[in-house]
């Protein structure tokens, strides 16, 4: 099969060990991003199977309406960046490992990096070393006795309390009502309610799916209620945030610190967006999930997928109703 992988933007797929599950295939792999329809056309044109790295490239019916060859999109994760119903008429197999499984422990310990590089100014401290001089910020925040509220307690949320835990801090969940009794089975207070949750908290961190009923959940005068000493985190994804709130918020004094690792449109090219030039944020470019374990997790998942839809097998089918279809392709 010609299989076609977007995205690689650090060139790591073909470094991992389970990429032989695909030796013997066409395999043509993009490093640089476009969202150019004509160019993911040009790209994509003698595509048969499609990998995509999580949500990076939007795959829409115009796009797809030009891929004739197109058999199968394989991924892993949520997938509100593919047009499904436009995938199944055209009767491309969309396959996704979205079940339960372990949580990315990546994203836990990068939110640790995170929470920690803001608390001791260490990317500042680091510049100015590097320029000569010593000491040269305010003395930096420790972590014990502190409050580290979750917003959101699922898998990533739960480890990253976990972590709290270890650093000897308060640890407070808030999040729908599954999510909450499971903090308190955890052995973790559960906040007494949202607004509690961002004044009470020294570390707001986020771990919420970002889905319509949580688009821009976390709002202007949630962010308000946060002291001036106090993190927001935001490891998840951007919208969470409604637009604007949080730069608004950072010039206002409340939260006093964020640290940012996912922003409204990415790749960000921007070097004059706002989070880039505040003294008072960390930003990192998505690197959650990146790293070389997580991606041998995930493309196991991937390329098992490719193996089963040439075996006429497909797995993990988000949309079962095209393997009934007449255009289904071998």
């Amino acid at each position: 099969m010609n299989i076609t992988i977007l995205d690689d933007y650090q060139d790591t797929i073909r470094t991992l060990a389970c990429y032989g599950k695909v030796a013997g295939h066409r395999v043509t792999i993009w490093n640089d991003h476009t969202k150019d329809g004509d160019a993911l056309a040009a790209r994509l044109k003698d595509t048969e199977a499609l990998v995509l790295i999580r949500e990076r490239t939007p795959i829409r019916a115009p796009l797809l309406e030009r891929l004739d060859k197109l058999g199968l999109i394989s991924q892993a994760g949520v997938f509100p960046h593919v047009d499904v119903d436009a995938c199944t008429r055209r009767g491309v197999v969309v396959s996704s490992q979205t079940g339960p499984g372990r949580p990315s422990y990546a994203t836990a310990e990068l939110t640790w990096g995170l929470v920690i590089a803001a608390f001791r100014r260490i990317p500042q401290e680091m510049a100015a070393l590097k320029a000569g001089k010593w000491q040269a910020y305010p003395i930096g925040i420790g972590l014990r006795g502190k409050t580290l509220g979750i917003y959101g307690y699922g898998k990533i949320g739960a480890v990253v309390a976990g972590y709290g835990k270890a650093f000897g801090m308060n640890v407070l969940a808030w999040g729908r009502e599954n999510s909450v009794t499971q903090a308190r089975k955890d052995g973790f207070t559960v906040a007494a309610s949202k607004d509690a949750l961002f004044a009470e908290s020294d570390v707001v961190s986020l771990h919420l799916r970002l889905i319509d009923a949580t688009r821009g959940i976390v709002t202007a005068a949630d962010l308000a209620r946060m002291k001036p000493t106090a993190l927001l985190v935001n490891t998840s994804r951007a919208p969470l945030i409604e637009p604007g709130a949080l730069v608004a918020a950072l010039k206002a004094g409340c939260p006093g610190m964020a640290a940012v690792d996912v922003y409204e449109e990415e790749p960000l090219r921007d070097t004059a967006h706002p989070l880039l030039n505040m003294p008072n944020v960390i930003a990192t470019p998505h690197l959650g999930y990146v790293t070389h374990e997580e991606y041998e997790t995930q493309f196991i998942d991937i390329f098992g997928q490719i193996t089963a839809y040439c075996a006429g097998e497909p797995t993990n089918v988000v949309n079962p109703q095209v393997l009934d279809s007449a255009q289904l392709r071998r």
